[in-house]
Parts: C-alpha cells; structure tokens; sequence
C-alpha cells in the first residue's frame, strides 16, 4: 500500500510548489548594461514610485540636444520588466526628437499571482513627474506609452493625474484580464492543434481557481472592468494593434476603448491597426510566432514619434483604421463559483484520496462484490491523483508542454479521461454486484462500499467540473 501514499505525497508537493511559485515576486535576472545606441544619449537614473518604492532606469535622448522636448514613460507588460526590453523602441523615439524614459518594473508588491493597477499607476506617474522636471524637457509634453497589462495601467495615470499630457497604447485590451486571458489561451491551445474539454480547463478553471484562491486585499481583480477608467481619459490617444494580435482581441478592444472615449467626451483619439503585426508590434506571418529580436512593423516607431511632436501643433482629430477580422470573439467570464475555491479543491482531492486508498488497505478477501470494488478504487485514485500532478505539472511550466498529442488532446489528458471513465464503469459493476449480494455481504464490507459510494458521488460532479468525463 506504499504506491498510493507516494503518489499523495507527490502530488501534494505539486501543488505546493505551484502555490508558492505563483506568491512568490518575480526577480529579475541581472543583465550587463547595453552599448549606447547610435544618435541617443543616455542618463541613468532614479525615481519614486508608487509607496515611495525607488525604481531604476534610463533616460534616452536625441545626442546632443538642447530641448525642451516631448517626453514619454514607458510602462512594460506583465510579468518580469526590465527597461532593456523596450530599449529599441526608446532608442527610436529619441532620434526622433522624443526623450524616453524605460524603467525596470517592481518586484515588491507584484508578483504573477498579486497585482495591483492602481500601484502601478502611481510608478507610472512617478516617471511623469521625474520627466517633468528633468533637464531638457518640456513639462506640459510628457506622456505614457503602455504595452499589453499597460494598457490597463497607463489610463489609471492618466484619468488621476493630468500631469501626463497623452497616451500611446501598444496591444492593450478593453476587457478584463480574465476574458482577455481566456481568449488568448485559446488561441494558443487551437494553434498548436488541440481542441475538446482541455481547452476550457486549461484557459478557464484552472487559472479561475488558482488566481482566484490566491489573491489579497488590494490586488486588482481578474474581473476588471477598464471601460470606467478609460470614460475618465481626457488627454490625446494613441491606440496602436498588431492586425494579427492573438494575445488582446484587436476588433473588440478598438471598439470597447473607442466607445468609452466618446461617451467621456474625449474626441482626440487616433486608433491605428498595423497589418502583419503581433501583440507587440514585431513582424509576425500569424501572430503566434513572436520574436524579440525581430523588426518592428512599418508604420510604428517613426509614426509614434511623428504623433507626438505633432501634438505641439494642436489636438488631432478623430481617426480610426478600418478594423481587421477577428476569427473568433471573447466569451464573457463566469465568476468563480465557491467550489472552485482552491482550498475547496484539495479538500476533495484529499477527501478522494483517503477513500479510495482506505477501500485499497482494508477491503479484503474475493467475491463479486470486492474485485470491482478494488478496480474502483484504483482507477479512482489514480484519477484523482493523476489530475491533481498534471494541472500542478501545468501551472509550474505555464502550460508550455502539455505532452504530445493524439486527435487534438494531450496524451496524458486522454489517460487521465481513461482513468475517469474507467472509474465509472466500475462503480456501475461494484454498485449492481452489491445489490444482488446484498444478504450475503457482511456488515464491515456494508459500510466500506458505502464510503466508496459516497466518494464516487463526489467524484463523478467534480471529473465532470474538469472535463474528465466530457470530449
């Protein structure tokens, strides 16, 4: 009886370790200092962010020149930020007469399971207010750019502060983070071939109980609705889209965004679609293959830079590009249910686990009734702890290699769902062999078979939750 005990063991460690990856803050890896590129100066720096945190980077300017010029804050996208991300395109505004300010993001206080808006906010405001009174600049032209999660943070600062005079938006969404995640996991999922029931766990449940379980007070939730904050933006607004973004919905945040402009009286916005473009605005053939190290789009860097100095001329009019095809719309997100509370989920995987390994140490002997029961248990139990160190497995490598495929589903999806079904087949066999044995069975074995019963009415809702008894 060691085997089930280990595999518990296993599989609790597992999850354990997914927890403490998703708590535990990001830190950057340590990286040499860039050669300075051609035509730009360059400033270290230091600034006050939000709660009084120092953060660190770099002040790109046109070599040589005397200003004031337009300024620009660069806010990252999720997870790690350090300011040599975002050098090439701080590098081009410069040449073109714009002074760039990249920063690495905080580590305090955000971490891929806790996140807070409203904070980065106010680092962002901070590299405003540094710029404002930095040498060269002129105050009343300093701006934010925001990529992907800075989409939804640049509007904050821009909507509390009027400090910042414009915003420029590379990829950012209008729905909530977790409608925009679903929705680009999916991409994935059925670009690498894979369809059925595992793409809705994957995409949907799992992060739903993860995330969801794991959050604090003052992180943002994943239901964010950025449509208020973006009502309350006054300044000038660039919006810029790959045509090909598989990571936030193009066609529908152009519209969202747009929308929310106008019903704030906001009519100064330029919304750009740039064709053969990813999420980030690199070169792209379909949007998944994305590479850092590949060219920028035409008609996005020197644009941008164009945009900004002509703001020195008056506010734009309104433009919008014509819409690209979106292949598939967002689905609005459920909230998350109560059993879908991650301490709800290993309270039933531990509950599943004591009795289908508690029939395997005390059923004994043979007979029509204990043969089934024992394939219950087992395939029972290999079930419940086969999911429990694959979804652990997934979380821990962000969902990269879910293991070779066979008609569209992982191979260890399709064993786990084997399993599952085999499980079921076996209470059905246990449950009509207890019935026509009822006289003969013993009272002991009446009671063990019904705490087998109860655990396959826990198990058959809860394989059902995850997909493991649907296509």
């Amino acid at each position: 009886m060691e085997l089930p005990r280990r595999l518990c063991s296993a599989a609790t460690v597992g999850l354990l370790f997914s927890v403490l990856f998703l708590v535990v803050p990001p830190i950057p890896a340590g990286a040499a200092p860039a050669p300075v590129g051609v035509g730009v100066d360059e400033e270290e720096v230091s600034f006050a962010g939000g709660n009084g945190l120092v953060l660190h980077g770099t002040v790109v300017t046109p070599k040589g020149a005397a200003g004031p010029l337009p300024a620009l804050a660069m806010v990252a996208g999720s997870g790690v930020g350090v300011r040599q991300s975002h050098r090439k395109e701080a590098e081009a505004f410069a040449r073109h007469g714009v002074a760039t300010l990249i920063y690495d993001k905080r580590t305090v206080g955000y971490s891929a399971a806790h996140r807070s808006y409203p904070l980065l906010a106010e680092d962002a405001l901070g590299a405003v207010r540094f710029l404002r009174g930095h040498a060269g600049v002129e105050p009343t032209r300093v701006g934010l750019w925001g990529l992907s999660e800075g989409g939804w943070v640049v509007p904050l600062a821009a909507a509390h502060s009027s400090d910042v005079a414009f915003l420029v938006t590379v990829g950012a969404s209008g729905l909530s983070p977790a409608r925009q995640q679903a929705w680009a996991d999916e991409n994935q999922l059925r670009h690498n071939g894979i369809a059925g029931s595992f793409v809705d766990t994957l995409a949907v449940k799992l992060p739903r109980v993860v995330a969801g379980s794991l959050a604090a007070p003052g992180d943002t939730p994943r239901d964010y609705d950025p449509v208020p904050t973006w009502e309350r933006v006054r300044q000038p607004v660039l919006a810029l889209w790959g045509a090909l973004d598989q990571d936030a919905p193009p066609q529908e945040s152009a519209h969202i965004i747009q929308a929310a402009l106008d019903r704030g009286g906001n009519p100064h916005h330029t919304v750009r679609f740039l064709p053969g473009a990813e999420h980030a605005l690199h070169r792209t053939s379909d949007g998944f293959n994305k590479s850092k190290s590949a060219d920028f789009a035409p008609g996005y860097l020197d644009p941008v830079a164009s945009w900004i100095n002509g703001l020195a001329s008056g506010l734009p009019s309104p433009h919008a590009d014509p819409a690209p095809h979106q292949d598939r719309l967002s689905t609005a997100q459920v909230p998350p249910a109560w059993y879908e509370s991650l301490w709800v989920q290993l309270a039933v995987v531990a509950v599943l686990v004591v009795v289908f390994a508690g029939y395997l140490v005390t059923g004994r002997g043979r007979g029509a009734v204990v043969r089934p029961a024992r394939w219950l248990s087992v395939a029972g139990l290999a079930t419940v702890l086969g999911f429990a160190a694959y979804a652990a497995t997934l979380v821990l490598s962000g969902a990269e290699d879910p293991g070779p495929l066979l008609a569209g589903r992982p191979l260890p999806w399709l064993a786990l769902q084997l399993l599952a079904v085999s499980a079921v087949a076996a209470a059905v066999v246990t449950g009509v062999a207890w019935w026509r044995c009822r006289r003969e069975t013993a009272a002991t074995t009446h009671v063990q078979l019904g705490a087998l019963s109860a655990g396959v009415a826990i198990l058959l809702p809860w394989a059902l939750h995850w997909g493991l008894l649907t296509p």
